[in-house]
């Protein structure tokens, strides 16, 4: 098994296959973008503290420390307090399936078909232009995903999650206190939506016309509501924006106990589309 120890910035190229990535940082950055062409290579551009250990095996490449397991990655803890940076690009094969965790570092992963999986404590994570699934997990860390056309499915404490562009397909996210945006694109399809938090805000901005059978729940937030197929209700404290938007083809559902929900709308397409400026369709509760 090809294996190097990295203590200083290097750079190195691997001319066997790579169809698994799987990347462990404490602090700094590590940066993965999928390509059509070429062998995997890596850049180590800043290191400080303990090597990194390289390692290739049956398809599988991997870049992190010796003492940082993949398992239970999210519960990890150096009780030595030992300081370690490092600074980490990566170019592999677009079908490859990328495994990320960091601890406190930023990730960066665009252009991969394959899976992609991400764990952060309490790095913010940016994906772009990811077509496989993705699942997504943090302690305080924030998602950005730009033009995510394959499954996305994010857990979080406190980190949110922004989608723009969104591709359609299914994106599902469970939060507790993060936040959750979600920017539909016209031409993505029809898309699932699954949205929960406990006190976090939820926001999504459909396309005009939508196509989508919506249900949105809060215990005691408030409601905004730009659509006027959908009925806004409720008793008490609890409100409620339900209906039919066109074929209802897609499916949008979010729930929050205390949080507020905004359904927005976008611009049309085809400016003959738009409504007229006179009628106001914004309704605040």
């Amino acid at each position: 098994m090809p294996q190097w120890t990295v203590s200083e910035p290097q750079k190195l190229t691997f001319d066997d296959p790579v169809t698994r990535l799987n990347v462990r940082l404490v602090e700094g950055a590590v940066n993965v973008v999928g390509t059509e062409e070429g062998a995997a290579r890596l850049d180590v551009g800043e290191i400080d503290g303990p090597p990194l250990i390289v390692t290739q095996e049956g398809g599988t490449l991997t870049v992190a420390y010796e003492d940082l397991p993949w398992q239970n990655f999210l519960k990890w803890l150096d009780s030595r307090g030992r300081p370690r940076r490092a600074v980490v690009s990566l170019t592999v094969p677009a079908g490859t399936r990328v495994e990320v965790g960091v601890v406190s570092a930023t990730a960066f992963v665009s252009g991969v078909r394959g899976p992609a999986d991400v764990r952060g404590v309490s790095g913010d994570t940016t994906l772009v232009g990811l077509a496989g699934p993705v699942r997504a997990e943090t302690v305080s860390g924030s998602l950005e995903a730009q033009a995510v056309s394959g499954e996305l499915r994010f857990r979080s404490v406190s980190g949110d999650l922004t989608v723009v562009e969104g591709a359609g397909g299914t994106v599902s996210a469970d939060t507790v206190s993060g936040n959750t945006v979600i920017d539909i694109d016209p031409a993505g399809g029809p898309t699932d939506l699954g949205l929960n938090s406990v006190s976090g805000e939820i926001a999504i901005r459909l396309p005009h016309p939508a196509d989508a059978r919506v249900e949105a729940n809060t215990a005691s937030g408030a409601v905004s509501n730009a659509f006027e197929d959908l009925k806004v209700g409720g008793q008490w404290g609890a409100k409620k924006i339900t209906g039919t938007l066109g074929a209802g083809t897609g499916r949008l559902k979010a729930t929050t106990l205390s949080g507020s929900i905004a359904l927005l709308r976008r611009p049309p397409a085809d400016p003959a589309d738009a409504p007229s400026p006179r009628v106001s369709t914004e309704k605040e509760f």
